[in-house]
């Protein structure tokens, strides 16, 4: 009569142990890097999302701005040029009231001035703001060029360049 083993030898199990371990040393780094790209990708979308939104509520508002009222300038001197533009906006209710607004960068944040007491964060992503005056013969046309960045990991960045968008004063 032949006896039943139980259990395994210790042959098998390091064998077992030596594929376990050489498909962790594969798959480690492929994980690895799949996260990171789905990271980037997220990262990515969101600050697309981001810089959609910001650039909707500028370019509404810069529509609405009077066109002689708009003062392009930088919120101070540690700041870059062109990075603060300031205007009169004129609200559409059946008595004339003309509000102030101004969309400035401060450090890597991005706020909206209203009416001088309201102020707003519209991102705190922000790398680079720029408005300017695209004709010099045309003050009705402003350029808005906004670049948002956001970490990712390992101290590394993600950066988004929303190309330059001329918009178009109606009053």
């Amino acid at each position: 009569m032949v006896a039943l083993r139980k259990g395994f030898t210790l042959m098998e199990i390091m064998v077992v142990m030596a594929i376990v371990s050489t498909l962790f040393a594969i798959a480690a780094p492929i994980f690895l890097q799949v996260n990171r790209q789905f990271v980037m990708v997220l990262t990515r979308l969101e600050l697309q999302q981001e810089a959609r939104g910001v650039m909707y509520i500028m370019t509404r508002a810069l529509r609405q701005a009077q066109r002689d009222t708009i003062v392009i300038s930088r919120a101070n001197t540690s700041q870059p040029f062109y990075s603060k533009i300031m205007f009169t906006k004129e609200q559409s209710t059946s008595t004339y009231v003309a509000t102030t607004m101004a969309f400035q960068q401060e450090r890597t944040v991005l706020y909206q001035l209203i009416g001088g007491t309201d102020k707003r964060v519209l991102s705190r992503n922000l790398n680079y703001l720029a408005f300017t005056f695209p004709r010099s013969d045309d003050m009705g046309l402003i350029s808005v060029s906004v670049t948002l960045q956001k970490s990712t990991y390992e101290g590394k960045k993600n950066t988004l360049h929303v190309a330059s968008e001329k918009v178009r004063v109606m009053n």
